[in-house]
């Protein structure tokens, strides 16, 4: 498996990684993998939408060593020298900084786009500058758009359906700008409803999986947009992480592309609902009230699945978790997240 060489091959010969959005769900679990094969990690976030808590708790899976490689900048993807700082010296950078939610995007798109447009324009520039040897940046399924056709391939999008699916679309664009015009080439890695540990449960904009567990675990109405027959691609964060480290270290024959994370499959909200009832009833939790149904959500798609063969081509992306796995993996740690 690419993955498990590529691992050892970074422990054999360390490298200095930038994770922006480091305080976030995926940004820290980049970088305790990272930590735990003894790279070096520079860490940017304004904890806009990170928590220190995040950190706090990656401390606690790593030893003293592994923590000291660690330096965390206190800054803002806006302000292009705080980009600047945080890239000098820096071999590999994971872009994850960003401001997510469709629904947060309709109801604030200046800010969206301040964030996730002019933030990841500062991001290019300070890594092109600092002649980093890759550059991966979050991109997202919302791209998409309205393209009706399943599986979702990366070349075939539609128009984008929200202030953040411009966002990200535009993201693409300028890397591909960067590419022909600089000859600095990236990797864009079109995230499905990723879900997993350290995942905010709390909020307006919290993602369903830790919203509704959170919600059942506590005895709360689990509300469902729609029908419940809509359905989304979900990825556990292990497969999120080994696409990031996957693309950081591709050849240059892989860079200047962009390529879908996700697992290949679809799950319906009506399924997802019962599968995290029988894993937190696994867990001694039984829930008894069913879900509540409500009007769709505005720029919401019905259904998406992701086409993953380009990423195992040409990145050796081989995911490990489907969704009962993850979310069994996963559960563990929101109830114990809930119960704090």
């Amino acid at each position: 498996m690419q993955y498990e060489k590529i691992k050892q091959q970074l422990i054999s010969d360390p490298k200095v990684w930038l994770v922006t959005g480091v305080a976030g769900f995926i940004g820290s679990n980049l970088l305790e993998t990272l930590l735990l094969l003894n790279q070096t990690v520079v860490g940017l976030d304004n904890f806009a939408t990170g928590h220190q808590h995040n950190l706090d708790e990656v401390k606690s899976l790593v030893s003293d060593k592994q923590w000291s490689r660690f330096s965390f900048i206190l800054g803002d993807i806006r302000n292009l020298e705080d980009c600047q700082l945080a890239s000098a010296g820096v071999d590999y950078i994971l872009h994850q900084a960003a401001l997510g939610s469709v629904p947060r995007s309709i109801a604030d798109p200046i800010n969206t786009n301040s964030v996730n447009t002019t933030g990841f324009l500062n991001m290019l520039v300070a890594a092109r500058d600092a002649k980093v040897k890759s550059f991966t940046y979050a991109a997202s399924s919302s791209t998409y758009g309205d393209h009706p056709a399943l599986p979702k391939i990366e070349e075939n999008i539609g128009n984008p359906l929200s202030p953040y699916a411009v966002t990200k679309y535009v993201n693409e664009l300028y890397a591909s700008v960067f590419a022909r015009s600089y000859e600095f080439k990236s990797i864009g890695l079109r995230y499905f409803n990723v879900f997993g540990k350290r995942q905010d449960p709390k909020g307006a904009y919290a993602a369903v999986i830790p919203k509704w567990t959170a919600a059942m675990i506590k005895g709360e109405n689990v509300f469902i947009n729609g029908d419940g027959e809509t359905s989304r691609d979900f990825c556990f964060i292990e497969n999120t992480v080994q696409a990031n480290i996957l693309a950081a270290t591709a050849t240059d024959e892989a860079k200047d592309q962009v390529y879908n994370v996700a697992v290949g499959g679809r799950t319906t909200l009506n399924d997802l609902f019962s599968a995290i009832k029988i894993a937190l009833a696994s867990n001694d939790i039984n829930v008894e009230q069913a879900p509540v149904y409500r009007e769709f959500r505005s720029g919401d798609v019905r259904h998406s699945q992701a086409d993953v063969s380009k990423a195992e081509r040409l990145l050796g992306y081989a995911p490990t978790y489907v969704i009962k796995k993850g979310i069994a993996a996963a559960m563990p740690w929101y109830i114990k997240f809930m119960s704090n």
